[in-house]
């Protein structure tokens, strides 16, 4: 399989079910922002981190997929069956955040975001998944979209937030809260 097909040579690319859209599409846009969502996913993967958290973001990135497929078809029918995402991926973010929450400090302030690398690299991704969530919408507004894909994201962040947070605990890394200018 070629990699490179020259088809996209003029602004261009094709849908799952081959329509042709601009390159700059908000459906593009939208699945575009979620691969790189699962590229900082992947990246924290490699860090040196506990097995627990390598395997839910394991989990994470294939239902990352699942979403980038469905946001890749066109409105033309696909004669192929995608992956689907269901309520219990959601709650099973929302297991994965009470259990990290367990052990941490109660929040009392707004954290700023840093301190090591692993920790800035979860805290890019909750914010690369924020957009994610905002490029979502954008097709929403234009397009039916299954709101589960807007609702997993929604809680993914969340999920990415309190896994910074567990994270700055893990290495002993002091949070440093955000203190407004007077």
């Amino acid at each position: 399989m070629k990699i490179y097909t020259k088809t996209g040579d003029k602004g261009e690319t094709s849908l799952l079910g081959g329509i042709r859209v601009p390159k700059n599409h908000v459906r593009i846009e939208a699945y575009g922002t979620i691969d790189e969502l699962n590229s900082w996913i992947g990246l924290l993967k490699c860090q040196d981190i506990d097995e627990w958290t390598i395997g839910a973001l394991n989990e994470i990135q294939d239902r990352l997929f699942t979403i980038g497929s469905h946001l890749a078809v066109g409105k033309a029918d696909i004669k192929m069956k995608l992956p689907e995402l269901f309520e219990k991926d959601i709650e099973s973010l929302e297991m994965g955040i009470d259990k990290m929450n367990e052990k941490l400090e109660p929040m009392r302030s707004f954290v700023l975001p840093g301190g090591n690398n692993i920790v800035s690299y979860c805290h890019i991704a909750r914010c690369v998944c924020r957009r994610s969530e905002r490029s979502v919408c954008a097709l929403m507004e234009q397009e039916n979209i299954d709101e589960i894909f807007l609702k997993y994201l929604n809680r993914l962040a969340d999920f990415l937030f309190v896994l910074a947070r567990k994270l700055s605990a893990d290495f002993k890394v002091e949070e440093t809260p955000w203190s407004p200018r007077k």
